[in-house]
């Protein structure tokens, strides 16, 4: 079955495109929302020293913030009000979401539907403000510890941060709904896909002036392109990839007909929970070096400082705890956001079965046991994309920016961007149809 990206290239242009007024609005929209993001990853928090913060972050390993500043496209190195980015957003939804599957009042809550569905988004933005301030906080009291970048320390600079903060986090949040319902494509996942995209150029121009200056050679950097483009589709492929489990209907009569049994499929993505591993082991692995970088700081060091030289990128044990790190993850979260009890019992009510094997419980088992194995081959194909960047990044000086988490958040979101344009104009040809067939109609 071709991929949307596929049919896309095979069967539009940008006539097609050209054609339909509304997804021209829809795009446009996107792209002017985006340019706004962009704008404010440069307006700077009041009070402070923006080139002495920066020089101060460029100047030494700064661990989980790095991992940020990718997202928010470089606002954390300016410490621009978008500097929390969508992130306390995206911390708060997935929360909630694995709560959902686990708390029991949320999770009828969840299967309310539509109405269920507002009441948790709610409850989202209720956490974001919450993340949000206490992240804002802490950044305020890590500002003031170090010498030369905020003006005027006190209360005063302490609000002032978390409110700047604050509103940048919740205006990205209404910005990332308004491109979901006005434009196109997840507009959660496009601020942080813009984030990580505009660093693309400066970490491309560094990688070549490294290249220039002989600190990596050539054939170096023809390997690295040669392989970002397999790189690229393999993660193509396996984000596309399922296990498709054959449903049987049986024959049903209804009145006086008789409708013949159907067969449909239970699609299992490979890889079910998607980004999540990824990012939340490099938010732990990093997270001791922050610590460590701010007790530094402020003139401490001890256990943290000894930790993070051998958790350091390339380090043995580096890659050793974060390929743990994301197959638990990869198995948790699975674990968490798919139930097999309630498909199983959802197929059963539907009169659904698989064939050879007993509704019900049996069925709910084998849709386990099915997920498990193929969940061990999404575990790994995460861990080899991830570990993969990460030797380049450490043995070959590569930029940040070549990490498998940022490659792999890039060709997700363009797959769904491209799904959705895809389906916008298929729509598009139904409705032409539709007229032309009603049109015929009135002239008969």
């Amino acid at each position: 079955m071709a991929s949307a990206a596929e049919q896309l290239a095979a069967n539009i242009n940008f006539s097609a495109i050209g054609k339909s007024e509304e997804l021209k609005k829809r795009i446009l929209f996107t792209l002017g929302a985006l340019i706004v993001y962009r704008i404010g990853t440069y307006i700077p928090l009041p009070g402070i020293d923006p080139a002495a913060f920066e020089a101060s972050f460029t100047g030494k390993q700064q661990g989980v913030l790095e991992l940020f500043n990718m997202f928010a496209g470089g606002a954390v190195q300016r410490m621009a009000i978008f500097a929390l980015n969508i992130m306390p957003y995206i911390s708060a939804s997935i929360i909630v979401q694995l709560l959902s599957s686990v708390v029991p009042t949320l999770e009828a809550i969840k299967k309310e539907g539509e109405s269920g569905r507002k009441i948790l988004n709610q409850y989202t933005r209720y956490l974001t403000v919450v993340l949000a301030i206490f992240q804002a906080y802490g950044i305020a009291i890590g500002l003031e510890g170090q010498q030369g970048i905020v003006a005027d320390p006190g209360w005063f600079f302490r609000i002032s941060t978390v409110l700047s903060l604050l509103g940048g986090t919740m205006f990205l949040m209404w910005l990332g709904e308004q491109i979901t319902a006005r434009g196109i494509g997840n507009g959660s996942s496009l601020i942080i896909f813009a984030g990580i995209v505009a660093a693309f150029p400066s970490a491309v121009i560094s990688t070549l002036e490294l290249g220039r200056q002989g600190a990596i050679s050539t054939a170096l950097i023809l390997a690295v392109i040669v392989m970002s483009l397999f790189v690229v589709a393999f993660i193509v492929l396996m984000e596309r990839a399922q296990r498709r489990l054959l449903i049987t209907y049986p024959k049903r009569q209804v009145g006086n007909r008789v409708y013949e049994g159907q067969t449909s499929f239970l699609p299992l993505k490979i890889n079910t929970a998607g980004v999540i591993p990824p990012i939340f082991a490099s938010s732990l692995l990093l997270l001791p070096t922050t610590i460590a970088s701010f007790s530094a700081a402020q003139g401490g060091t001890g256990f943290l400082a000894t930790l993070t030289t051998y958790l350091g990128h390339g380090r043995p044990l580096y890659m050793v705890v974060y390929v743990a790190l994301i197959v638990f993850f990869a198995f948790f979260y699975t674990a968490i956001v798919f139930n097999p009890n309630e498909t199983a019992d959802n197929l059963k009510k539907h009169g659904g079965f698989l064939p050879g094997i007993r509704p019900g419980e049996r069925t709910a088992q084998f849709i386990d046991s099915v997920l498990m194995k193929i969940t061990v081959i999404g575990a790994a194909y995460l861990a080899l994309i991830c570990l993969l960047p990460e030797i380049l990044i450490s043995y070959a000086a590569l930029p940040f920016y070549f990490g498998g988490t940022s490659l792999l958040i890039v060709v997700s979101v363009t797959m769904d961007t491209v799904a959705q344009v895809h389906g916008h104009l298929q729509a598009q040809q139904y409705e032409g149809l539709v007229k032309k067939a009603k049109l015929r109609g009135r002239k008969r």
